[in-house]
């Protein structure tokens, strides 16, 4: 009776060391990697800042520059201000201080990046660094079709 309980409680301390040490101890991590934001630092290649036009208050400064990765930005500075900063405002870049379309010939004069969504600093991923011969962001609300501020880049 004696083997047999010895028997008994080894084989349950066998089985339980067994199961114990199947469990995965490992903890996963797992990091989020924002994209719409540069790796590392900017490295401003042109900046300027914003001249407000139809008493928007537009003010603040924008850069352009790529981060570590060799990935193009757009960068509003802390200190953007604009009226209407809740996506209505849509953010080209220009050869000029207006905003000159022309559909017909594929738009030349205007590069769309998207749209303001608040004050402060934002970040815009470009899908290429712009062309030198873009030489102004211009602020254009769409839905009244005034220019609330543009800045010359250089």
């Amino acid at each position: 009776m004696l083997f047999k309980n010895l028997f008994l409680s080894a084989f349950m301390i066998v089985g339980m060391l067994a199961m114990v040490s199947c469990e995965d101890d490992t903890e996963t991590v797992t990091e989020t990697i924002d994209s719409s934001v540069p790796t590392g630092d900017l490295m401003v290649q042109r900046q300027g800042t914003f001249v407000d036009q139809n008493n928007k208050s537009t003010a603040g400064m924008v850069q352009v520059g790529t981060d570590q990765d060799g990935e193009s930005f757009l960068r509003f500075g802390n200190d953007f201000t604009t009226d209407l900063a809740t996506g209505t405002v849509t953010i080209y870049f220009s050869t000029s201080d207006e905003l000159i379309r022309d559909a017909g010939a594929g738009n030349p004069n205007v590069k769309l990046v998207g749209a303001v969504q608040g004050t402060g600093e934002d970040f815009f991923k470009l899908s290429s660094a712009p062309e030198n011969r873009f030489t102004h962001v211009i602020l254009w609300c769409e839905s009244v079709g005034i220019p609330f501020g543009n800045a010359q880049l250089q």
